[in-house]
């Protein structure tokens, strides 16, 4: 017997004799099986657009007045309708609008209107819109014409049921523009545009930036500035009130800050009889708006 060591590998015949077809598939099968595996190539997804890319956000009015009011101002951001079947003869202009522009409308009952408002108050209608933008102090002022002007500062107020009194008074007393400092929460809401009836979309709502520049700004383009107090101010009745006016109107318990407080020239107080502490913030705004009309138009 020989003591060689046998041949590694299955038998391929004589070296002379060459391989068929079947062996060399099976040669290069045993080879790519026996090869290191490479990882696969990393695919590249394309990335996500930001949300704002996305289109524009939705937001959900409710109310007749208020939904009335943004169809009559900026029909083009109208999204979606939601109405009771009650509501159909209010509408039809708004719904002939949706045909022609195929904005999808549905007629529902009133639980589903309490779930899309959020809110038993919805008055038989919500809309589906975008958003009205707010706008910043320099192209507010940019765009403000000369002559009187009464712009209305809110300090540390915060509930959307107030800003909807505040917005309905500031509309009906041809305010402006309502500013809105630049840390504050407070926005247009469903519940703000339905307490305002209409004043939201009349009213342009201004972000504001630090500050102390927003007052240099408001200054420089001839406001003079009031801060409303609750006592040891001038009596409103019987101040003289300038053409531009910026009204510091201050949260209810902390009332208005002391930079806003030590910037203002005028400081104003509502005279009465005493019996309550003081008005509301919403309330208060409507006296102290309604004065301001008056001397205007004297």
């Amino acid at each position: 017997m020989s003591d060689s060591s046998p041949p590694r590998g299955p038998y391929r015949g004589p070296p002379s004799q060459p391989r068929d077809k079947r062996e060399r598939q099976r040669d290069r099968e045993q080879a790519q099986a026996s090869a290191p595996r490479r990882p696969p190539a990393p695919r590249f997804e394309p990335e996500a657009a930001p949300a704002a890319d996305r289109g524009p956000r939705e937001q959900r009015l409710y109310g007749l007045n208020a939904c009335l009011a943004m169809f009559r101002h900026r029909p083009s951001d109208l999204r979606k309708v939601w109405l009771l079947e009650s509501r159909i003869p209010r509408l039809k202009d708004v719904l002939a609008h949706c045909v022609k522009h195929r904005i999808g409308y549905t007629v529902v009952g009133d639980q589903d209107l309490q779930k899309l408002a959020a809110s038993q108050h919805h008055e038989g209608v919500v809309f589906g819109v975008v958003p009205a933008p707010e706008q910043s102090l320099s192209d507010w002022l940019r765009e403000l014409p000369p002559g009187p002007a009464l712009a209305l500062w809110l300090d540390g107020v915060g509930n959307p049921h107030n800003l909807g009194a505040i917005l309905r008074s500031a509309a009906h007393f041809g305010v402006a523009g309502l500013m809105l400092p630049k840390d504050s929460g407070l926005a247009l809401s469903g519940a703000a545009a339905r307490v305002a009836e209409g004043g939201a979309e009349a009213v342009p709502l201004v972000r504001l930036g630090r500050a102390d520049n927003s007052l240099a700004q408001l200054r420089s383009a001839g406001f003079g500035v009031a801060a409303t107090v609750v006592r040891g101010g001038q009596p409103l009745f019987g101040t003289a009130l300038p053409e531009r006016l910026l009204l510091v109107m201050g949260a209810e318990q902390s009332g208005v800050g002391p930079l806003l407080a030590d910037a203002a020239a005028l400081r104003l107080e509502i005279p009465g009889s005493g019996a309550v502490e003081s008005l509301n913030v919403a309330s208060a705004s409507a006296v102290f708006l309604a004065e301001w009309w008056r001397q205007r138009r004297a």
